[in-house]
């Protein structure tokens, strides 16, 4: 669904045309460069006046109301969850509410960035008080026209009822009295217990649209003169383009030009071969008829056998930048005559959204607008403004829905590559990524190598060692190459630093020329198997119960009554024979997953997995079935990486090109998974990202339990067990 069906500009003059708005509308919204602070209130009088909009909500004359999410809808419920908070507060039902993705804009939204699960996060407060806000004015002008107290009324439905007199208005009826009104200071916000919206298991916003085709996703996009373009890129990131020949290309029914392109990826390019044409048909087999010659010296064509052989050496060799120490450890190590020292692996993997890359572009002299799945609308609008010397104001970004992200659609090359396109054309261009293209070009979810070393002293931890050694996203987006990765310990619980005393993270550094960007639940979805699967290492060691292990050490009280419900649900106590139980904890984005997985083996002698318990806390949230369901997607996707599918290189480029290679997890091998959520009254945590982590540690501490065989390298194949 996008904010603009053409090239014009939609200011807000022409989105209220567009949008059949009459009348006057009552627009309030944010200026909040920092996670908003505050909110503000524009009186726009005339809605046909040309006034600067500053808006998230919109109320017409006949009552309509208009939410824009600010935020990107890539399967995790964003669309959903931003107009059931405003909604709360305002006092209207959801399903009448108008919801429009708002355009990249970070002056009026903040942060649109898709990313670090933190839509809910990191404006839940602000979107609760402008609902609550323009709930109030809307009273305050109801009491004006009734000539009665303001305590004497209240609003419902998108209504305010008299008490008395049970007269009532709607809310189009107040609006041009209301948006005359003074913002109120510190309005009262609900609580809890008064929620009708929030907390409640309404049903999604876009399940509708989804199923009945309505839903505009970036490949639906269509634009008046719109042409088509496929690319041919250099398998290897740092090649370049050394000649090609295009006669064959051009023979193709409906191609009409093909010249070399170039996109920016991080601080380099990435060269190739754009084909335009009038279909993605005929781009596509144009593409298939180049033939190109590469020019790709100068860099290391590196196997993934090189790359893992190199971390492990770097790991044993050299000491790393130190992330956190306290303690001794190093000492304790030195000197201890037993001790625990394994290393830990994880490989390279895909984001294999449903959707692949695509983005359409039109450029205009000094103009530039462009349509596409964006988890980074304003990002974009940055990126573009700087590299093509555009005045931002002039780089329009509409967000279309996304068929999946996972971190891949907020970076910032392909829509950069759309845009050199249409300039080279001078026409509105769409370039879609094949399903070979998007798996085997990256950038990827590094591959990383884990040193754990530990002491146990009658029966405790008294040394703590971790060293990684992996390529730094920090450094590729330009970070400084002598501090360590910030993403270090990202995974482990906080309540560890308070109980171990002796502990040292460190990070080695290590760089190839392969592209590497953030995944679902970034480092921590590789640190997480690592300091977990070791934690399980020193329990046993420690002749204890692993997850009471875990309990002695996270001391914090949520963590603990988080254990209690581990507990209770899996009936963890009552564990028996011939079954095998792994337990995790991980914490990222404020929020802390606890997992238990339970394994056994078929009458074949075959493992499977049985059944997951996963416990989430993550505060303060807004609709059970959305967290269920991503704690439920995170798992399933935790356990294709876990076990199915890796990237893996061959000089110097990826051998996986589609999903008979980069297999994913099919419907008969999701287990049963139970989730729970925790109830209190923190702040809200994220909820896409955290179910992740924890799940591979589960399983290869669950399938130690069984068989007393030690998993440290993924992915593993469960038929090899």
């Amino acid at each position: 669904m996008s904010t603009a069906s053409n090239t014009k500009s939609i200011n807000r003059r022409n989105f209220l045309k567009l949008s059949s708005f009459t009348g006057a509308a009552l627009s309030i919204g944010f200026y909040f460069p920092a996670l908003a602070k505050h909110a503000s209130v524009i009186n726009l009088g005339d809605a046909n006046e040309d006034i600067e909009m500053n808006a998230w909500m919109l109320i017409n004359t006949n009552g309509k109301v208009t939410i824009f999410s600010h935020r990107s809808e890539m399967g995790q419920g964003a669309y959903q969850a931003i107009p059931q908070m405003v909604a709360e507060e305002l006092e209207v039902n959801l399903d009448e509410v108008n919801i429009v993705f708002a355009q990249g804009d970070n002056k009026k939204y903040g942060s649109q960035v898709t990313g670090g699960s933190s839509t809910v996060r990191g404006s839940y407060k602000n979107l609760l008080n402008l609902g609550a806000t323009a709930r109030e004015m809307l009273i305050a002008a109801a009491a004006l026209k009734w000539k009665v107290p303001h305590l004497e009324c209240y609003a419902e439905g998108g209504h305010v009822f008299h008490k008395p007199s049970g007269k009532k208005f709607h809310y189009g009826e107040l609006v041009v009295e209301a948006s005359k009104l003074a913002t109120p200071k510190n309005v009262q916000l609900k609580t809890r217990a008064e929620y009708k919206l929030i907390g409640k298991p309404l049903r999604r916003q876009d399940t509708k649209l989804k199923t009945n085709g309505a839903a505009i996703f970036g490949l639906d996009k269509k634009i008046p003169g719109m042409l088509y373009a496929a690319v041919e890129r250099n398998p290897r990131l740092r090649g370049v383009v050394k000649s090609f020949d295009d006669s064959a290309a051009r023979r193709v029914p409906g191609v009409k030009n093909v010249f070399k392109i170039r996109m920016k990826v991080y601080s380099t390019y990435r060269e190739g071969v754009a084909v335009v044409a009038d279909s993605t048909w005929a781009a596509l087999q144009g593409k298939k008829a180049l033939m190109i010659e590469w020019d790709d010296s100068g860099f290391e064509h590196l196997d993934s056998s090189e790359i893992f052989k190199r971390q492990q050496e770097a790991l044993q060799m050299k000491e790393g930048l130190s992330y956190k120490k306290q303690g001794n450890a190093d000492s304790i190590i030195q000197q201890a005559q037993n001790k625990i020292d394994v290393v830990y692996q994880t490989p390279y993997q895909a984001h294999s959204a449903m959707e692949p890359l695509n983005c359409i572009a039109h450029f205009q002299k000094d103009k530039l607008e462009i349509w596409g799945p964006i988890q980074g609308p304003d990002w974009v609008q940055e990126f573009m403004s700087t590299e093509m010397g555009i005045a931002k104001e002039n780089v329009i970004v509409n967000v279309t829905f996304l068929g999946g992200g996972f971190g891949r659609k907020a970076f910032l090359d392909y829509p950069y590559e759309a845009a050199m396109i249409s300039k080279e054309t001078g026409t509105p261009v769409q370039v879609v990524w094949t399903r070979e293209d998007d798996t085997s070009q990256g950038p990827h979810r590094p591959g990383m190598s884990y040193r754990c070393e530990g002491v146990i002293a009658n029966g405790e931890i008294s040394a703590f060692k971790v060293k990684l050694s992996g390529q730094n996203m920090d450094q590729w987006g330009g970070g400084a190459k002598d501090k360590p990765n910030d993403s270090s310990s990202e995974g482990f619980l906080k309540p560890y630093y308070e109980s171990i005393k002796n502990l040292s993270i460190q990070d080695v550094p290590f760089d190839t020329p392969i592209p590497i960007m953030w995944w679902r639940s970034v480092y921590a979805s590789t640190n997480g198997f690592a300091y977990e699967s070791f934690m399980d290492e020193l329990a046993i060691e420690a002749g204890k119960d692993p997850l009471q292990f875990r309990r002695q050490y996270l001391k914090d009280e949520r963590c603990q009554r988080l254990i209690d419900k581990m507990e209770e649900v899996s009936g963890w106590k009552d564990r028996k024979k011939n079954e095998g139980f792994g337990v995790a904890i991980t914490e990222c984005f404020e929020t802390t997953v606890g997992q238990i997985v339970k394994v056994s083996k078929n009458k074949e002698g075959k493992l499977k997995i049985d059944q997951v318990w996963a416990v989430i806390d993550c505060g303060w949230y807004v609709n059970p079935d959305t967290v269920r369901a991503q704690v439920e997607g995170s798992i399933v996707m935790a356990l294709g990486a876990a076990t199915m599918h890796e990237i893996t290189y061959k000089d110097g480029m990826a051998e996986q090109k589609n999903f008979y290679e980069y297999k994913m997890p099919r419907i008969t091998d999701i287990p049963l998974i139970e989730v729970y959520i925790m109830e209190n009254n923190a702040d809200a945590g994220g909820v896409g990202e955290p179910g992740l982590p924890p799940f591979a540690p589960a399983l290869t501490n669950a399938i130690f339990d069984l068989t007393g065989k030690r998993i440290r390298k993924l992915p593993f194949d469960m038929e090899r067990i």
